[in-house]
């Protein structure tokens, strides 16, 4: 990849990333903006109002970074699945994490917790499940890629009918709007407190991706090729799957269930890129990062009320995978 590709890719999302400090219902003036971001850093009389100086950093600017985590992590987690799984169709809830941290979610709620424990319960429970799918999969000291997908069809099955439940025995004037909204997907609730619970594990799967980008490149070729080629195979699939897991999971403890990123994003990616994944990973963080934070902004400025996330990547993401799918004719590399 060409070095102006790569500054682009980290460009391009803190141009974004600016941008949204601006919108909102509340005008602040870019150059306000700056001096704000930057006040912490130099020397700079405040000549803007308390309440502007709150809506930058204390609103708008943890919902802004925590989109551009989420869009990342959930990009470079499918990108990264669909090279090990050999299949354009994978996204990150393939083996049941999703599913699973809905339900601890949900749980979560009917019980009454806070934003701490909804997030916490959701977390741990997404590991829960993919652990389950993982451990459904070995077979003989090994891990097919088949069985892997059988048993996050079963997993998430089963997660999924736990969560139906949940629904069901809610209180349906208090409770079930509650869990009802949460699983649309959102970030109304991001704080400093949220970042610093969802960023470590998601910074920390991403980091444990890029480390074996290379690796994915022989995967991708099939177990029986990697193998010949000196791979360990079983222990290159864990790594993957535990950091797509990390990042996923956390992702969906604090925004809920955001659709078809994970699945879309690295398509658009290959496009640019190809499918070498020592360029394609990285790529794929900074498109996701540019598309949730883009997305986010519609969603709390488009109507009176906020949108739900899972809305809008969803009719944004069905018709453009489908431009997709008629543009390449099914080929997919």
């Amino acid at each position: 990849m060409r070095r102006a590709a790569w500054f682009a890719m980290i460009l391009v999302p803190l141009a974004a990333l600016y941008v949204s400090l601006l919108v909102g219902r509340f005008y602040v003036p870019a150059g306000t903006v700056a001096r704000i971001l930057a006040s912490p850093f130099l020397p700079i009389s405040p000549n803007w109002s308390a309440s502007m100086e709150t809506i930058v950093l204390q609103i708008r600017l943890p919902r802004a970074v925590m989109a551009m985590f989420v869009g990342a992590g959930l990009s470079i987690s499918g990108a990264a699945y669909q090279g090990m799984f050999r299949n354009p169709l994978v996204s990150p809830d393939i083996l049941g994490v999703t599913a699973a941290s809905g339900f601890g979610a949900a749980l979560a709620l009917l019980c009454s917790g806070g934003a701490v424990g909804v997030e916490l319960t959701a977390f741990l429970f997404g590991i829960l499940g993919v652990g389950l799918t993982y451990l459904l999969a070995r077979t003989y000291r090994s891990t097919p890629v088949l069985m892997l997908v059988l048993s996050g069809v079963v997993v998430a099955a089963f997660f999924s009918a736990l969560l139906s439940g949940t629904k069901y025995v809610a209180d349906p004037d208090s409770k079930l709007p509650a869990i009802t909204y949460w699983l649309l997907g959102s970030l109304n609730g991001t704080s400093a407190q949220s970042l610093g619970m969802a960023l470590p594990p998601i910074v920390l799967g991403a980091v444990g991706l890029m480390m074996v980008r290379w690796r994915l490149n022989v995967l991708s070729m099939g177990d029986e090729e990697a193998g010949s080629l000196g791979i360990r195979t079983d222990r290159l699939k864990a790594v993957i799957i535990a950091s797509t897991t990390l990042i996923t999971a956390a992702a969906v403890s604090v925004c809920g269930i955001v659709g078809w990123v994970g699945l879309v994003i690295p398509h658009l990616t290959r496009m640019w890129v190809g499918p070498d994944h020592r360029a394609l990973l990285p790529a794929a963080c900074s498109i996701g990062a540019t598309y949730l934070l883009l997305i986010d902004d519609v969603a709390r400025t488009a109507s009176a009320s906020e949108i739900p996330l899972g809305i809008l990547t969803a009719v944004v993401g069905a018709p453009f995978f489908a431009y997709l799918l008629r543009k390449t004719q099914g080929a997919w590399q």
